[in-house]
């Protein structure tokens, strides 16, 4: 670089921190307002998380526990709506939304809904769960496609399925789904997807409990592709 291009180059940057040192020199009231926005828009945030969101937390918790008990007895009515004493699931979503336990309260009722053979609420309910465990989140996801097969719109069951195993990548969930999946292909007479199914559960989860008799499924399976 010769030196007339370096005298060019140092006039050019001391021409850019020039016009920056003056960019905020003009504006450094307006910098000031932002800032201190910011600062306040942090603080507001700690205070509704300390302050507002962690009391209804617990109090919900406190209000969900019979809600539980039903749920675990499967009196699924009273699990919804109460018993008069105590909130149910639904009465839990109103009153304390945003919360963890609203966001739980999402899965019971999905399930509640399920069994009771009202299919649409439960998958309203259970693709509202919010979550990224590897316990209740593969069986809202396995939920929904359950409904969706009782609703006979199985690629869409299919979808869930899948959602269901990738999240739930173990010996329970995993294998489960895997077969709900295999009988919804049987179903719509794609029994080639059905063995490929079916032969996943036999090669990637031999030690589960779906496994023990999954040679049948497949000889079915494979049996109905002739």
């Amino acid at each position: 670089m010769s030196n007339t291009q370096i005298e060019q180059t140092q006039k050019a940057e001391s021409a850019t921190v020039g016009r920056t040192g003056n960019f905020i020199q003009e504006n450094r009231k307006s910098l000031l307002v932002i800032g201190s926005t910011i600062v306040g828009l942090i603080l507001l945030f700690i205070a509704y998380q300390k302050l507002y969101l962690a009391p209804r937390e617990v109090e919900a918790v406190d209000q969900m526990y019979k809600a539980q008990q039903y749920w675990e007895a499967k009196e699924w009515d009273k699990a919804i709506k109460g018993d008069g004493n105590f909130p149910g699931f639904e009465k839990i979503l109103d009153d304390y939304a945003n919360t963890k336990s609203a966001n739980l309260a999402y899965y019971y009722l999905g399930i509640a809904y399920l069994n009771k053979g009202e299919y649409q609420k439960a998958i309203d309910n259970l693709i509202n769960y919010s979550g990224s465990d590897v316990v209740i989140a593969p069986l809202a996801l396995g939920g929904t496609g359950d409904a969706y097969t009782e609703l006979k719109q199985y690629d869409d069951a299919i979808n869930y399925y899948k959602k269901a195993v990738s999240k739930g990548d173990n010996e329970f969930a995993a294998p489960l789904y895997l077969k709900k999946m295999g009988l919804v292909y049987e179903e719509k007479k794609d029994f080639k997807s059905a063995a490929e199914t079916y032969n996943k559960i036999k090669s990637n989860y031999p030690q589960s409990a779906v496994a023990q008799n999954i040679d049948m499924y497949i000889a079915r399976a494979e049996g109905q592709q002739q």
